[in-house]
């Protein structure tokens, strides 16, 4: 079976998701198949209409790869693909679309404001932010509404930090959220298809090092910035409850193959954060730490999704 992997792009997370592909390519290698690491520039569509691939493998992170970009293309030209389809990763993308989505269902994610670039510009909003305080509390994270490894996320832990935090935020997209920051543990958990049913992964708890603030994009991956347990020691009706929550998330987007979604655990319970529909495969990601923790390999792990791609 020859087999698209598609990796790169054009987004801040490109040498992530080279990094991932490089990883799929071998796990596609290791099953007997043939492998064609492919980049999301505007040679692909030619390359994929003309060469006779089966199917296509994703590993792209950020814009292009994970809003439904790709996947819309994929099913222009009629080719299978692993993950979620269009509409379900535009909605994990846009991270104020997937909060309303949550929260109208019933589960828990902190509470928050969607601000955009124009609203500020158009509507002087920096000089109403006190109103955010009260609104949100403090202290807050401001983040970009579509990306994610943490990429232009910033915390603001007093009223006169909240402006520079909402401004680095909107350096990477054009509308950012503030959110409720929750102090607690920083919990993901995975979710794969297998044999046509969805399977919920080991919980995989994730404490950056001393001397960092969070789980940023270094304590992501930098190797042995950031420990990693798996699974989780948590209570066995807490980590439950969150593979519940987790589960609820995955299908009120729609979403299908291999998802991770992101929970804090903090004094107020368990809160969704994100759900991520192409998850990294990095030697430090969390997706192949819980496959582990399940007996599972990498080839395991892109096994099942190439399985639900074709099916």
């Amino acid at each position: 079976m020859k087999v698209a992997v598609l990796r790169g792009g054009w987004s801040l997370e490109r040498s992530v998701s080279l990094r991932s592909g490089a990883r799929v390519e071998a796990a596609v290698r290791a099953l007997g198949h043939e492998p064609v690491g492919l980049d999301l520039d505007r040679e692909l569509l030619h390359i994929l209409l003309e060469d006779g691939y089966d199917v296509a493998a994703i590993a792209l992170h950020g814009a292009g790869g994970e809003d439904g970009t790709v996947q819309e293309l994929l099913e222009l030209v009629a080719l299978p693909y692993t993950g979620s389809g269009p509409a379900a990763c535009a909605m994990a993308f846009a991270k104020p679309l997937a909060k309303r989505l949550w929260r109208a269902h019933g589960l828990p994610t902190p509470a928050a404001i969607t601000v955009s670039a124009e609203a500020v510009r158009e509507l002087r909003l920096v000089d109403v932010l006190p109103a955010v305080v009260d609104a949100i509390g403090l202290p807050l994270v401001a983040k970009p509404a579509r990306g994610g490894s943490a990429l232009g996320v910033r915390f603001a832990r007093s009223a006169d930090q909240i402006a520079p935090a909402l401004l680095a935020a909107l350096s990477h997209d054009r509308e950012a959220l503030l959110e409720r920051f929750v102090d607690g543990r920083d919990l993901s958990v995975a979710i794969v298809q297998r044999g046509g049913g969805v399977e919920v992964l080991p919980i995989v708890e994730a404490t950056p090092r001393e001397g960092r603030d969070f789980y940023d994009f270094e304590a992501r991956y930098t190797p042995g910035a950031t420990v990693f347990e798996a699974p989780a020691d948590l209570p066995a009706d807490l980590a439950a409850e969150a593979q519940r929550i987790a589960l609820e998330a995955y299908a009120v987007l729609g979403c299908r193959g291999p998802a991770r979604v992101d929970l804090m655990l903090g004094d107020e319970g368990l809160q969704l954060l994100e759900l991520n529909v192409v998850p990294g495969m990095t030697e430090t990601s969390l997706l192949p730490l819980a496959a582990e923790a399940a007996g599972m390999t990498v080839a395991d792990v892109v096994a099942d999704a190439l399985a639900t791609a074709l099916h």
